[in-house]
Parts: structure tokens; sequence; C-alpha cells
């Protein structure tokens, strides 16, 4: 059955779609274009082809293939996609959602390697609300996902921010050698802790490091967690990490599943243990577990051995000196792994107490808030996926919301 005010037409009515354009890595050129590829952004260019908004649906790759992405500045389409060069008047965002809600994956046009070809899904019949409740649904959807957006560019600003400060104060010595040249406070440093620091740097195996500050090892501060759990022990709907779900270079941890497909003992960690990636950790997965839950045995868990030393342990870890500390260490060539007796070695100046305490106050409340982002996303892309299909059916209606409706997406 049909809504009311709901138009039945031919997919190729709807948008108009064309093939991206070529990009080798070599031709590539710094820059801050996003190039959009067949799962979202797959790097950077100094040029546009595409003008905002962009939508584009993965044309290849096993996964990928028919999924749309969104990009709301311009960019470049890459040639592992079809981009929409013209919406036929229908809202931008809007088109992002129904496209992204067809699931167009089921349309593969290759053989040996997916593939979607426009012509095979413009002929198909699809049902399209009027322009106002287009822009009403896309607001509704928007709004959680610009929300989800948000949420992600604060944990990487909070993460900056940390990293810089631990880097200031315990491998740079920023406090300690402005001390030493004759200042009498040290920006974003409580002034109780800058007057406890001493006043010049001596030598050491290390280099030069505060007087005072004595050569260690990570091992000193962290720890290793070693609990095994059997398949059959993992309550149902106990959350499960891989690899797979630990992102590069970030310690947001936001994605996860559950352990009841899991077939293989694995190790358990709790909220705040530190998920280190120990196969190929040249490949930088390291973060805070934002859940209790077990997660793959390529995975180190590591806790600090006092809370205060938290903070200063997963900065410690996650900063690119012990990254290429643990791959330089690694055994294997095609599979090269880590391992904690190795990673505990890894030489570092230890800070006295009463600073690492300073750190764990200063850094932790935005761990806390990093933590409590990733679960409020959640939340809100649970509410997005539930809604998205009911809208783009017509079975749950907005248009009607005057103040909803006037929302531009």
């Amino acid at each position: 059955m049909v809504s009311d005010g709901w138009h039945d037409m031919a997919l190729g009515e709807f948008t108009t779609l064309q093939r991206g354009h070529d990009l080798t890595a070599s031709e590539r050129r710094p820059g801050t274009v996003p190039v959009m590829g067949s799962a979202g952004v797959a790097g950077y260019h100094d040029t546009s082809l595409a003008k905002v908004p962009g939508v584009a649906i993965g044309r290849s790759g096993v996964g990928s293939m028919g999924v749309a992405s969104y990009s709301p500045v311009d960019y470049w389409p890459h040639n592992t996609v079809l981009y929409v060069t013209d919406f036929r008047g229908n809202d931008e965002r809007f088109t992002y959602y129904f496209l992204h809600h067809l699931d167009l994956r089921r349309f593969n046009s290759g053989s040996a390697q997916a593939s979607l070809n426009r012509n095979f899904i413009y002929p198909l019949r699809i049902l399209v609300p009027e322009l106002r409740e287009q822009k009403a649904i896309a607001h509704v959807l928007g709004t959680l996902d610009d929300t989800i957006d948000l949420n992600r560019r604060m944990s990487r600003t909070l993460e900056r921010v940390a990293r810089a400060i631990f880097r200031a104060w315990f491998v740079d010595f920023e406090p300690v050698k402005a001390k030493a040249a004759g200042a009498r406070s040290f920006p974003g440093m409580p002034q109780e802790a800058f007057d406890a620091l001493p006043t010049r740097l001596v030598e050491s195996e290390l280099g030069r490091i505060p007087e005072g500050w004595i050569v260690g090892a990570m091992g000193d501060i962290g720890c290793q967690r070693r609990e095994q759990v059997a398949p059959e022990d993992a309550a149902e709907g106990t959350a499960y990490i891989g690899l797979e779900h630990m992102p590069r270079r970030s310690i947001g941890l936001t994605e996860w599943g559950t352990a009841d497909a899991v077939t293989s003992a694995k190790s358990r960690f709790s909220t705040g243990d530190i998920l280190f990636g120990k196969l190929r950790p040249y490949f930088h997965k390291v973060g805070p577990a934002p859940v209790d839950g077990i997660c793959s045995t390529d995975i180190v868990v590591l806790s600090a051995k006092r809370t205060d030393g938290a903070a200063w342990l997963l900065m410690l870890v996650s900063s690119d000196e012990f990254i290429s500390h643990a791959n330089q260490t690694s055994a294997g060539t095609k599979m090269p792994r880590t391992n904690w007796k190795d990673m505990a070695r890894f030489p570092v100046a230890l800070p006295p107490a009463d600073l690492l305490r300073v750190f764990q106050q200063i850094a932790g409340p935005m761990l806390d808030l990093i933590r409590q982002s990733i679960h409020e996303s959640r939340k809100l892309a649970v509410l997005r996926d539930y809604l998205l299909p009911r809208l783009l059916r017509g079975e749950v209606r907005v248009a009607e919301t005057e103040n909803t409706a006037g929302g531009g997406a």
C-alpha cells in the first residue's frame, strides 16, 4: 500500500549516478579533500571533483559494494564508487539515507569480484515521499548522526590534548626545561606540581632526564592480565573485541561484538584495561576497554599496577615510540607478533608518584568522557537504525511536526 504523498518511481528517476574517477596512490597530493572510496573516506587529496553534499555508493569490494557513504564537504569520488551527480530535486541527505536503506549489495553484477552496475539498479521500483517529508526524515536521522559525529570529534580532540600533555611532561620534559630557564609556572600544570619539579636535567642511559627521575621500564608501571576464558564459560551477550574491531591510531574503541559465536579460548578484560594488538603491532591498535568482556588472544590485556598510573600507561603504550619498539621486537615474518616480555622491557624515565597522580587527575576525566561518548553514540546508533527503515517505509511519519519538517539537513 502506497502511503499518502509517496510516489512510485524507478531508482533512475530518483537520482543520477556516475562512476568515480581514477586516482592512484602516486597521483595523490597532500591535502584535506576526502577521497570517497567504496567503504567511505579512503584518504585525502588536494583537489575535489564533486561538490558538497556528496553521496557515493561502493561500486566494488567485498563487504563495501552497494554501501552508501555521505560527505559533508567537497570530495573526490574514487573509481571504486558510483556517486550522485543529480539529486533530481530530492533532499540530498535523505537521498543518502534512502540509498543506504536499499541495501544495494544484493545487486551484484560481477562474477569473480563483487561489482555494482548502475544500469542494473536504475529500473528498481521505489516509493519516495514528497520533499517536505524527505527533509523531515533527513532532519531526524541527521540529528542523530551529527551527534555521533560530534562525539567522535570531541573524543579525538580529548585524545590529542591528553597526548600533548603527556609528551610535554614525560617525553620532552618541557616544564623542567622552563623551570631551569627561570620560569615560575608552566601552562596547564598545577602550581604545586610545578614547584615540586627539579630545576635541571641530568645525563642517563636514555639521554638527559629530570634530576631525581630514574631509568626504568614500562613493566615497572604496567602489568599483563592473563585470564583465559573458555567458550562455554562466556555468558550470553558478553562483549567480544577482536583485532577487527580496533581502529588504527585511535584509543577510542567504539566497536565490539558478542561472545555468542566464539569457539576458542579468549582473554578476559575489564572496563579501563588497556587492549594492545600484538599481531602486526605496526597497525597501531591500542585503546582502553569501554566495557567488560573477552578479547582475541592476539590482544595483550594490560593494566596499571597503581590506579594513578593508568592514564600515563595508556599514553605510553599508544605512543609512536612504543609501537616502534613493539614492532622491532616482534617475531615472525608474515605475521609478526610482539609479546609481553619484550613490551615490558621498553625503557622509560619514571616520573615521581606525585606527578603521575597529577597527570591522572587531568587526563583521567578526559578518558572518562571518551568512554561515555562511546556509549552514548552506540545508543544513538541503535535508535537511528531502528527508526531508519520505519521512516523510509512510511510506517513512522514526521512531516506533520512543523518544527522538525522545517529543519535543514
